[in-house]
């Protein structure tokens, strides 16, 4: 965490350099202290228009984990389901966000109702993939054992195939996270009066690119915290999966 800190500042410091060294215009590139600036004079503004960036991402992403998952199980559990369902859900991926961003704004309108879908279209493949995988995934061994000892397909599924699958949940949930902003701002930039979607939109068509730098910004600080945030939670959850990369010394 510290070296990133130190980083981060480095690349900032590098960045106020070049803008003052090259003389770029802050309409093509703002100093990060016009940024700063920005933030500061703005925060009122850019607090508003994130509360509402930031239901969506979380509403959508317990509506796309919710579905998610609960699609992984009904595909494991029944074989007619996962021959009709895995088809689709695979070719759903096919189709481009930017695409269905229109046809949700015109189904769901200009609120909070077509953001919160887009997000959780976008969060619901990840966790459905990868929670499967794990599912699919458990060692035959403890399958063969569990029903030696008389388990029902049932038993097997919620107490031996689902604890050995969590830590697959886990990084589909870490990739959710990720990506989760992704649907909701695209969502904004298709049609919407408020988030900061919309407020990078319209900074941008005013050349208020301090501001826009400020909304990216507070964006950033966002997903990073959702990503981090749920990532110590599924640590605490999931304390049997390996470190493979160790840690850092």
């Amino acid at each position: 965490m510290g070296r990133g800190l130190v980083t981060a500042i480095g690349l900032i410091l590098l960045w106020e350099a070049a803008t003052h060294l090259l003389g770029l215009p802050p309409y093509i590139l703002p100093a990060p202290s016009q940024v700063a600036t920005a933030l500061w004079l703005r925060g009122e503004v850019l607090a508003h228009h994130a509360l509402i960036t930031a239901t969506e991402i979380a509403i959508g992403l317990v509506v796309g984990v919710a579905l998610g998952t609960g699609t992984a199980l009904l595909v494991v559990r029944s074989p007619l389901a996962r021959r009709w369902l895995m088809p689709v859900v695979i070719a759903s991926q096919a189709i481009p966000v930017f695409a269905l961003a229109p046809l949700l704004v015109l189904w769901f309108g200009y609120g909070l109702a077509s953001k919160i879908v887009m997000a959780a279209l976008v969060i619901y493949f990840p966790v459905a993939a990868a929670f499967f995988d794990g599912l699919r995934t458990t060692p035959p061994a403890w399958i063969e054992l569990a029903r030696t000892m008389g388990a029902s397909d049932g038993a097997i599924l919620w107490r031996l195939r689902l604890p050995a699958a969590l830590p697959a949940l886990a990084q589909g949930l870490r990739i959710a996270a990720a990506v989760a902003p992704i649907g909701a701002v695209i969502g904004e930039w298709v049609g919407s009066g408020a988030g900061l979607g919309f407020l990078m939109l319209h900074a941008n068509g005013r050349m208020q690119i301090d501001l826009l730098f400020a909304a990216l910004v507070v964006l950033a600080a966002m997903a990073i915290t959702l990503y981090y945030g749920l990532d110590a939670i599924l640590r605490r959850l999931v304390q049997w999966q390996p470190e493979t990369l160790g840690r850092s010394r």
